[in-house]
């Protein structure tokens, strides 16, 4: 008789799945600004809102809080990381820094395959910004996941994996903040992002690194503007307004100055 074989995930690699199905999750609305910054994560709220139960959850939060996404405080929990103003300018300080660094090498050591993602990537992305343009109102998250396509193909010629590693922490943690300037500020004056993003692709595809690195810089140094003037509003006890409530109910948005 042909053996059996059992093969039903054991315990511990169900709770291992689920606890990568849980820091997913919650990293996703966490870096996206569904949960808010300073938010409390209670375990039993989280449970109901992801399907997981506590062991995964308290395992995906001790990882998010590995990346400081979030905090743990003694005898009350886990909470989502707050901003800062201090935080976000040292952000854009080390991605100016990071990136332009790899946008050089990318310059100078890409090649045609490198080119043609480019190409590929900001068709795409164009296809909406030119959407957006019109009035029309394209899927925000496919934006997003477009917007981060491009941005990825313009460093991937950079030829070093700790780079673009320390460049991709860097990047997550810095969309937080950006994703919460949309947020925050709903009613901030809009910026030409289409054309920024256009000038950087002929600058890659031209192979002018030093430009294409300027470029960057201000495109975050955007971010940083536009921040900053919240942050000033909340250190003089004007917060952000309140838009909704984010996945476990917390009102959305409060800027803290700190």
């Amino acid at each position: 008789m042909d053996e059996v074989i059992d093969d039903t995930p054991r315990t511990d690699e169900r709770s291992g799945t689920w606890s990568e199905h849980a820091f997913a999750a919650l990293r996703r609305d966490i870096l996206s600004g569904r949960l808010r910054p300073g938010s409390r994560l209670r375990i039993e709220q989280l449970r109901g809102v992801y399907g997981v139960g506590s062991t995964p959850l308290r395992e995906a939060l001790s990882r998010l809080s590995s990346e400081g996404l979030v905090t743990i405080e003694q005898l009350k929990g886990f909470r989502v990381a707050h901003v800062s103003r201090r935080e976000l300018e040292e952000l854009c300080d080390m991605r100016v820094l990071i990136e332009g660094e790899a946008l050089r090498r990318s310059a100078r050591f890409g090649d045609r395959a490198w080119e043609g993602q480019i190409v590929a990537a900001f068709y795409h992305l164009d296809r909406l910004e030119q959407a957006l343009a019109r009035g029309e109102m394209p899927d925000a998250d496919e934006w997003e996941e477009r917007n981060r396509d491009f941005h990825n193909a313009l460093v991937a010629g950079a030829d070093s994996a700790w780079l673009l590693k320390l460049r991709g922490q860097l990047w997550d943690h810095f969309e937080r903040y950006r994703r919460y300037s949309r947020n925050a500020l709903p009613d901030a004056p809009a910026r030409d992002v289409a054309h920024e993003h256009r000038e950087m692709m002929e600058a890659a595809l031209e192979r002018r690194g030093d430009d294409l690195a300027g470029m960057m810089a201000a495109h975050i140094n955007g971010v940083l503007d536009l921040l900053r003037d919240g942050f000033r509003g909340a250190e003089a006890g004007r917060p952000g307004r309140a838009i909704g409530r984010d996945r476990v109910g917390n009102p959305l948005i409060e800027l803290d100055g700190g």
